[in-house]
């Protein structure tokens, strides 16, 4: 929107001009996300707390987390909004990528508030039913599948680009379809199980999407692309401004969601991230770099699934509890040192993503 005001002011003044540097917005993206967590944050705690909108917690879970009952939930929505409103303000709306991204936040972010909001507030402890929240995800996923497929205008925009091999490219065909769709609602709910600690999911997100940006930033530049040997795909540049406001809303909602929590994000948030995660990672051609950088986010993905398909075929579970953090928690790791040490591991996983845009 912004864009635009000052493509209009050039004609006054030709330092407007500054603004059509994409680097240049997604640092503000970044500032004015930032900025509306630290300004909205408070009040939308303070609200949430007068409804009561708390958080329930399980009594067979570490004895450390009873004390977490009541905090306010939801605080997502504080996530989605900066994000929204950011790239509003900064980004080319003009860019269909924009609008597939801002379209999958809301589906996924209004089927998680649906979820919390049968929680918390209708005292449904089990919210929205699994087959509905599935239906609806799937209903994002295999819609913005479909409209990038049908919409996409080169070859490369529906490969498989593998990593660390210079231009090897596997055309998929009606398959992309499948893999976009499996890595959308994937990566949405993987975000989801790995939400459970204070600042747990919030960060490695943030560094996820951080890194995304600079992919979106070198498929969208002709000239990075070709000296990288990466696919040059027109338009996917202007993500960056999503990543860069995804980036100051997650470490805005970061500074009342690190431990202990004032507020966390809620199933409204964790959704619409993971989700917002994987159109990118599509969209980019890094479905296989976001599975690298995103780890974690399959390390608890797939210690539930160990934990559940153990549990039905012996009776027996693998981990004290699941997903993984509260294994570690059990075993008598303090809640800081089982976060930190995920941040960790998810710092080096992103550098090494970072590293296919070099070594092929």
């Amino acid at each position: 929107m912004l864009l635009w005001v000052a493509e209009y002011l050039q004609q006054y003044a030709s330092g407007f001009n500054v603004f059509q540097y994409l680097t240049l917005r997604a640092i503000l993206g970044v500032l004015t996300a930032l900025g509306i967590a630290f300004l909205v944050g408070p009040y939308m705690i303070a609200r949430l707390s007068h409804h009561q909108i708390g958080q329930s917690v399980r009594d067979d879970g570490p004895q450390s987390h009873l004390s977490k009952a009541g905090t306010p939930t939801m605080g997502g929505a504080l996530i989605l909004v900066a994000i929204s409103v950011s790239t509003l303000l900064w980004a080319d709306l003009t860019n269909r990528y924009v609008w597939v991204v801002l379209g999958v936040t809301f589906i996924f972010g209004a089927v998680g508030w649906v979820d919390d909001y049968r929680k918390v507030v209708r005292r449904n402890s089990k919210g929205l039913p699994a087959k509905w929240k599935y239906f609806w995800q799937s209903v994002g996923g295999l819609g913005a599948a479909l409209f990038l497929y049908f919409t996409a205008e080169e070859p490369m925009a529906t490969q498989l680009l593998v990593p660390f091999f210079k231009n090897v490219m596997i055309d998929m065909g009606w398959f992309y379809i499948v893999l976009a769709y499996f890595v959308i609602v994937g990566t949405s709910n993987a975000v989801n199980l790995t939400d459970g600690l204070d600042g747990l999911a919030i960060m490695p997100t943030v560094l996820v999407a951080g890194a995304l940006g600079v992919f979106a930033y070198v498929t969208g530049h002709v000239e990075f692309a070709e000296y990288l040997g990466f696919p040059s795909i027109a338009g996917t540049g202007e993500l960056i401004i999503i990543c860069g406001s995804l980036v100051g809303a997650g470490l805005g909602f970061l500074w009342f969601n690190t431990y202990p929590a004032q507020v966390f994000m809620g199933d409204v948030g964790a959704l619409a991230l993971g989700g917002i995660l994987g159109v990118m990672a599509v969209i980019t051609r890094q479905e296989i770099v976001l599975f690298i950088m995103g780890g974690v986010f399959v390390m608890e993905t797939v210690s539930v699934i160990l934990q559940v398909t153990s549990y039905k075929l012996t009776g027996r579970r693998i981990f004290r509890m699941a997903p993984i953090h509260h294994h570690f928690e059990l075993k008598g790791w303090a809640e800081p040192k089982v976060i930190v040490r995920f941040w960790i591991i998810t710092v080096i996983l992103v550098l090494v993503g970072l590293s296919t845009l070099k070594i092929r």
